[in-house]
């Protein structure tokens, strides 16, 4: 299995600090925040090689770090330069396919969040369901579901639609951007962007792929931290405390 980590975003609402320097290299506790999820996904055993997708202004610092872990790292410069150039997640993710020649299956998840458990619930879950995967969390705030990907599940964890940014939300189940698909799923990718799924929001992409094939989601055992601005940066480095397994 492959593990695909999307960093290839600018982090503006985090300037100064991340004008020049990748978000998800800044440190929470001991380690970087892309530390903390490769060494919790490199428990399962499951995945063989590391791809993380950077712009072009922020690739040198991730092959500088890459040189200090014992995984398998590959980084992957998708040529863009600003924040208004951007390919947008699902684009990063197609990039990414093409020019390693993917046949696998994937774990997908954004380089600038961390959890309190371990991602190895989550692909211990998708090898069960035997199906693309998402996590999703109950989440109140309706203006909150207003502004990430909101998931209508079934009693049998199906994923009957997902609509990212929805001005009406139709559930309350919130989606983080952390995804398993299938191998026969990911080489569906080009074809979702040629019908017109979104390309920006990685969530876009399983918002198309549930409407073609059964996806599954889980519903998360802990809490996740999205680092967003200044702010929500310094309360996780006073908060984070680890991942339980």
């Amino acid at each position: 299995m492959k593990c695909l980590i999307l960093a290839a975003g600018y982090a503006t609402r985090l300037y100064p600090l991340t004008e020049n320097f990748p978000k998800p290299l800044l440190t929470v506790g001991e380690k970087t925040i892309l530390d903390w999820l490769i060494d919790d996904v490199d428990t399962s055993g499951e995945v063989d090689e590391y791809i993380v997708i950077s712009n072009h202004k922020f690739e040198k610092h991730f092959e500088e770090w890459s040189k200090t872990k014992k995984q398998k790292i590959t980084v992957l410069d998708d040529g863009t330069s600003t924040n208004e150039t951007r390919l947008g997640a699902v684009r990063d993710i197609e990039f990414a396919i093409n020019t390693l020649s993917i046949s696998d299956d994937m774990l997908v998840i954004a380089g600038d969040n961390l959890l309190d458990f371990s991602l190895t619930k989550f692909i211990q879950y998708a090898k069960s369901k035997g199906t693309s995967c998402i996590m999703c969390y109950f989440e109140p705030s309706i203006e909150r579901l207003r502004k990430c990907g909101v998931a209508e599940v079934d009693e049998n964890d199906r994923v009957i639609r997902l609509t990212e940014k929805p001005s009406e939300p139709k559930s309350n189940y919130a989606c983080p951007p952390f995804y398993y698909y299938t191998k026969s799923d990911a080489m569906l990718v080009s074809k979702g962007i040629a019908e017109g799924c979104g390309t920006d929001a990685p969530g876009s992409y399983i918002a198309w792929l549930c409407a073609q094939t059964p996806v599954c989601a889980m519903e998360m055992p802990g809490k996740r931290y999205d680092i967003g601005n200044l702010e929500s940066y310094e309360a996780v480095k006073k908060e984070y405390k680890g991942y339980a397994g």
